[in-house]
């Protein structure tokens, strides 16, 4: 990591996610790459809205404000050129975010400046590239479009799935395979033995220090583990964090209940989550992430 990222929670994010970009990227998937090079040339001065993740990234960036310091840093990592990501940076500086830091890779994967920055997370509308993030180790989640714009509001609410997000897909799998009474005999056995950390634990774990820099009971930042998991499947979840030395703000355990209403009553800012039908119900209420990892998503044998 970069000495001058060291002690920084850093959130790596695509130019699409930020901004909505979705008239040039059609223009290049009809036309190709000399014609969307093209189109963003003859649109420079044309001012981009804001993307899926932009209120996220304001409310990331606004910590450090709160916190009288640069705790936080958002670098931009695209698959444009520097020839075309010079409109993305008019309006990273027209909507006044604090992002100076960018990676514009000439039509491949970002994937790989990511340990070179020291990021705790990668937000992308490119699901490959975001495929290739996770098995590279990095929290990582493909930004769906259609999540409901949040009234302002001086806190960042940070919603997670348990399973194959935080956790591992260890328990998950013997779902799938056994049912559900499988699963919860395989919990009550191992209740007191903690879960494998999932991709977004070291992230979790970043939160968590960051959190712990405000005074108490005045931090802006909250989070929540939305999990379908219920009693007796709960022990488990609460002594793993117990073992982590992490706290979450909010814990719900549904039972299978679907999470949109939760997740809207949490007033969530992003929720992220492994099943794409989960993702795809709570996407209508908030900015939406899918974490294209563990059991389920991997290819059902033909």
């Amino acid at each position: 990591m970069s000495k001058g990222l060291v002690d920084k929670l850093v959130v790596a994010i695509s130019s699409r996610a930020l901004f909505d970009l979705s008239e040039s990227h059609q223009v290049f998937l009809a036309q190709g790459v000399e014609a969307y090079r093209q189109y963003q040339i003859d649109h420079e001065d044309e001012l981009l809205e804001p993307g899926d993740a932009f209120l996220l990234v304001q409310k990331l960036l606004g910590l450090n404000e709160s916190l009288g310091q640069q705790r936080v840093e958002v670098v931009l990592v695209s698959r444009n050129s520097a020839d075309t990501g010079l409109r993305v940076f008019s309006a990273i500086e027209h909507h006044g975010l604090g992002i100076s830091r960018a990676a514009f890779v000439g039509g491949r994967s970002p994937y790989p400046y990511l340990s070179a920055f020291g990021c705790h997370l990668f937000l992308s509308t490119d699901a490959e590239d975001v495929r290739r993030a996770l098995e590279a180790g990095f929290a990582a989640a493909t930004i769906l479009s259609g999540g409901a714009r949040r009234a302002a509001s001086d806190e960042l609410r940070i919603a997670f799935d348990g399973d194959a997000v935080l956790f591992s897909d260890e328990s998950e799998r013997v779902y799938q395979q056994g049912g559900l009474e499988a699963f919860q005999a395989n919990e009550r056995q191992a209740a007191r033995q903690p879960l494998g950390g999932g991709p977004f634990k070291p992230f979790l774990a970043a939160l968590h220090v960051l959190q712990k820099e405000f005074p108490q009971g005045a931090c802006p930042i909250r989070t929540a583990l939305v999990t379908a998991r219920s009693a007796p499947a709960h022990e488990r979840v609460i002594r793993t964090l117990r073992d982590w030395d992490i706290r979450l703000d909010e814990s719900l355990f549904l039972g299978g209940l679907d999470k949109s209403a939760f997740l809207e009553a949490f007033a969530a800012d992003v929720f992220f989550d492994d099943q794409a039908g989960h993702c795809e119900r709570a996407r209508g209420v908030v900015a939406t992430g899918h974490v294209p990892h563990g059991v389920s998503n991997e290819p059902t044998p033909g």
